[in-house]
C-alpha cells in the first residue's frame, strides 16, 4: 500500500505501529477508515457483527501487507464488548486509537415507535459507543495517550423525522465525546466527533437510484457534491493522529457545506443566486 509521505521521510500522520480499533469496519465508511489508516501505517482491528463482512476488509488489507486482524462484536452487548478487547490486546497490544463508526438506522415516527425499537437503535448508536470507549479507553488511560474518534451525524443537529432515535442517539454521541474529552483528556486521551452529511455508502446506494435524487441533494449543499466515504475517512485518520494533538472535545462537520445552506431553503425574493 503506497504511503503519502511527509517531509521526513515517514506518513505525515505518524500513525506507523499504532494499534487501530474501527468499529463498524465491515461497512462503507467503516472500511474506508481501515484503509485510510493502514495507508498510514496503522495496524487494524476491524470490528463488526458482521464476521463475514469484517473478515473481508481484513483480508484485503492483508493482501496489501498491512497487519489486520478481524474481530466478530456485538458493540451493544457488555459482554461481547469486553472480551473483544481483551482479544484484541492479546494478540495486537493495547488499543492506541479507537474510532467509533458502528450504526444503523430503523424508521419510525414519535408517535408510534415501540420501545425496544427505540431502544435497540440506542443500545448500538449511543451505547456501543461508551461500551467501546470504556472497553478500549482503559489501556490508554493507563498509558496516559490515546484518541477516540466518534461518527455521529448532521442528524445529531437537526431533527431527522421518521426516524426513531437515530437523532437522539446521535446528539448523545457529541454530548458523549464532550463528557469523555473533559474527563479523560488531563490523563491523556482525547476524544472528537466527526458529524458526517450526506455520503454514498453501499447502505443508501438505494436512495441514489430513485430518478434525480442524487442532483436534487448535490444541489443542497455549497460543495454540490454528494460525499464519499473516503471524505470521512481522511478527517478520522487525521483526528486520531498526533497532528491533531491539540484537538480535544471539538465536533466536526462533514457534510460539503450542507448545514451551511438553510437559508437557502428559505424563499427571498430578490436574493436569488444570478443564472451562472
Amino acid at each position: 500500500m503506497t504511503n503519502k509521505t511527509g517531509e521526513r521521510g515517514g506518513h505525515w500522520l505518524n500513525l506507523a505501529g499504532k494499534v487501530c480499533v474501527v468499529s463498524g469496519a465491515a461497512g462503507g465508511i467503516g472500511s474506508a477508515i481501515a484503509s485510510t489508516l493502514a495507508e498510514a501505517g496503522a495496524r487494524l482491528v476491524l470490528v463488526d457483527r458482521d464476521a463475514e463482512g469484517c473478515a473481508r476488509v481484513a483480508h484485503t488489507l492483508r493482501e496489501q501487507d498491512v497487519e489486520a486482524m478481524a474481530v466478530t462484536c456485538d458493540i451493544g452487548d457488555e459482554s461481547s464488548v469486553r472480551d473483544a478487547a481483551a482479544e484484541v490486546e492479546r494478540a495486537f497490544g493495547a488499543a492506541d486509537v479507537l474510532i467509533n463508526n458502528a450504526g444503523f438506522l430503523r424508521a419510525g415516527g414519535i408517535e408510534d415507535i415501540d420501545l425496544q425499537t427505540w431502544n435497540t437503535v440506542l443500545q448500538v448508536n449511543l451505547t456501543g459507543y461508551m461500551l467501546c470507549s470504556q472497553a478500549f479507553g482503559r489501556a490508554m488511560l493507563a498509558r496516559r495517550s490515546g484518541s477516540i474518534v466518534h461518527i455521529a451525524s448532521v442528524a445529531a443537529h437537526h431533527p431527522q423525522t421518521w426516524s426513531g432515535a437515530y437523532s437522539a442517539g446521535k446528539a448523545g454521541v457529541s454530548m458523549l465525546s464532550r463528557q469523555i474529552a473533559a474527563e479523560w483528556g488531563p490523563r491523556g486521551v482525547r476524544s472528537n466527533v466527526i458529524c458526517p452529511g450526506l455520503i454514498r455508502t453501499p447502505l443508501s446506494e438505494s436512495f441514489y437510484a430513485q430518478g434525480d435524487v442524487e442532483a436534487r441533494r448535490s444541489a443542497m449543499t455549497a460543495s454540490r457534491r454528494i460525499g464519499r466515504p473516503v471524505d470521512i475517512a481522511e478527517v478520522a485518520a487525521f483526528l486520531a493522529s498526533e497532528r491533531a494533538g491539540y484537538v480535544n472535545g471539538a465536533e466536526i462537520s462533514v457534510d460539503g457545506g450542507l448545514e451551511s445552506m438553510l437559508m437557502d431553503l428559505v424563499p427571498r425574493p430578490g436574493f436569488e443566486a444570478r443564472s451562472a
